[in-house]
């Protein structure tokens, strides 16, 4: 879905910083200044027959793709997946996210608009506050000072870089020896597929003719002196703004330069949260047998991120339900130091009960909840064997 609708939107769209005056059916921005891209991207939407749909069908299928391998790198977690000899796979399925996220973040910039612009600007700044080389890696970014021409670096890498490596990798994911079929199974195996693939794409259309998303003509034109308000950041990018909310302003002086670890704090520590997911079956291999803990770790990155997650929408929750922004942040602020340790100790505790009864009932049959009374007096819980004792008989 994302490559057919990419290429359908990339024959009209228009890779160009260069300023021209809006002069399309649109009222609102009729007359207003705007680089080429946006213009390109609002005559998709409003003169192109079916540019509308297309437009929302490639947005809402990268939601979906997102959603997809983050859940199935979550199935591989929780069901040991990632053991030898599919380690591999854990490595590819992670690439694939990481890829993905660099192409939904390449293409959001796109169009030029005034969302996108303020995305582009924290970017800006989380890169301007690497001690050091910030101002080198915003320069190689941008193609010099913020805006600069990022459209010209950003549109080659979202239609062909980032595109042939994520095929390269999903060729990868679906090279299982172990699996290959053949016969009646293969054929069953690739209706099955076939029909899922038709579900896709009728869940995305309807999805894009029914839900707005990332209405453009509303944010009107990108300019580095204003920021859009109201507008968040997409759901797979919001835990790095709530960490960015979390963090408390603390900045130190360095060899006379002022370092914020406001800013470089929470990078720093969703890019470890983020290497330690990928490096995790290294790690569980040098301690095996710790399936209780392995899913009490799993469910704290879950607490982790969701309350990140949740701290990027801290302003609405407050205006909602009419609460204090300062004082909700310092809730999410405990919350994320106090919930994934009490997310681990309680999962596992229950993983270790659940063992228990595993192997009582292994052990001595399921409880039946019926009494009988033996020849000496005495009373006991009548067990009827299990599955695995009458296999074993």
């Amino acid at each position: 879905m994302l490559l057919f609708s990419g290429v359908v939107l990339m024959l009209d769209y228009k890779p160009s910083t260069e300023q021209v005056v809006y002069d399309g059916p649109y009222g609102p921005l009729r007359g207003t200044e705007m680089s080429r891209a946006l213009d390109s991207t609002l005559a998709i939407t409003f003169e192109t027959r079916g540019g509308l749909l297309i437009r929302q069908v490639h947005h809402w299928a990268t939601l979906i793709m997102v959603a997809a391998i983050t859940l199935h790198l979550l199935q591989l977690f929780f069901t040991a997946g990632f053991r030898r000899p599919r380690r591999l796979n854990w490595l590819v399925v992670f690439g694939l996210l990481v890829i993905t996220l660099g192409a939904a973040l390449t293409g959001t910039s796109l169009p030029d608009d005034m969302a996108s612009g303020t995305s582009l600007a924290v970017l800006d700044g989380v890169l301007q506050a690497t001690p050091f080389v910030g101002s080198s890696l915003s320069s190689l970014l941008f193609g010099g000072d913020f805006p600069g021409d990022v459209i010209s670096r950003f549109y080659p890498l979202h239609i062909a870089v980032l595109p042939v490596v994520l095929i390269g990798l999903f060729i990868a994911l679906r090279r299982k020896p172990e699996e290959r079929v053949v016969g009646r199974a293969a054929t069953v195996a690739v209706i099955k597929r076939a029909g899922l693939f038709c579900f896709v794409v009728g869940v995305s259309f309807v999805m894009a003719a029914t839900a707005t998303i990332n209405p453009i003509w509303l944010y009107g034109p990108a300019d580095p002196a204003d920021t859009s308000a109201g507008v968040g950041p997409a759901w797979y990018l919001a835990f790095l703004d709530g960490s960015l909310r979390l963090a408390p302003g603390w900045e130190v002086v360095w060899w006379g330069r002022t370092i914020s670890l406001a800013v470089l704090l929470p990078v720093a520590i969703c890019t470890l949260f983020l290497a330690l997911v990928a490096v995790y079956p290294f790690i569980e291999e040098r301690m095996p047998g710790l399936i209780p803990l392995r899913t009490g770790i799993g469910v704290a990155g879950i607490v982790f991120y969701g309350v990140l997650w949740a701290a990027a929408g801290a302003d609405t929750i407050a205006v909602q339900f009419h609460l204090s922004f300062n004082t909700l942040l310092r809730v999410f602020q405990i919350l994320l130091i106090l919930g994934p340790p009490a997310a681990l100790v309680i999962t596992r505790r229950i993983c270790l009960g659940l063992e228990q009864r595993d192997m009582e009932i292994a052990t001595h049959g399921i409880e039946t909840g019926r009494i009988v009374r033996r020849p000496d007096g005495g009373y006991v819980e009548d067990h009827r064997p299990s599955v695995r004792q009458l296999m074993s008989h």
